[in-house]
């Protein structure tokens, strides 16, 4: 049993994000790539994601208010997205992206429309608990301020 319940909880939560079905192990693969060489990779991986998706789910929503649709600029559109995306192991946005892409090659329109929508709610919810867990995190290594792949995020400012 963890003797450091905050260690305890950051633990739990990570663990979480993967378990119901966040993260995949893309988001290790990140974790694995930081080192004293690159000791700002996962901050930097993850401030272009949120910059980069920001930015294109504005461009899809305005796309989606012109009628008729454009299906092959809204498919780039989410090709770019579903890129960033794949970059941090956003799994659920991932798989709601390619959903969004199954309606656009079939020109649904409406489909587009709903599968947007779920994308957002899996991007917020995953934004909200990616959040709660880069602030235990934080509270964790400013207390107890060890060496691991994650000490960067000490100063972590990424996140919304």
């Amino acid at each position: 049993m963890e003797k450091n319940p905050m260690r305890r909880q950051l633990a739990i939560m990570r663990q979480a994000l993967f378990d119901q079905g966040y993260l995949d192990e893309q988001f290790i693969q990140l974790e694995e790539l930081q080192d004293d060489a690159n000791p700002n990779f996962v901050e930097e991986v993850v401030t272009s994601y949120y910059r980069d998706s920001a930015r294109l789910i504005l461009k899809i929503e305005q796309a989606l208010e012109r009628k008729p649709f454009d299906f092959n600029k809204l498919d780039g559109y989410m090709h770019q997205f579903k890129g960033s995306s794949s970059s941090i192991g956003a799994k659920k946005v991932k798989a709601e992206s390619t959903l969004f892409r199954e309606h656009c090659n079939s020109g649904n329109g409406e489909g587009c429309v709903r599968a947007f929508q779920q994308l957002k709610q899996e991007y917020a919810t995953l934004k909200k608990k990616l959040e709660a867990y880069f602030q235990v995190l934080y509270s964790f290594f400013f207390f107890h301020p060890i060496k691991t792949k994650f000490y960067i995020f000490i100063t972590c400012q990424v996140i919304f």
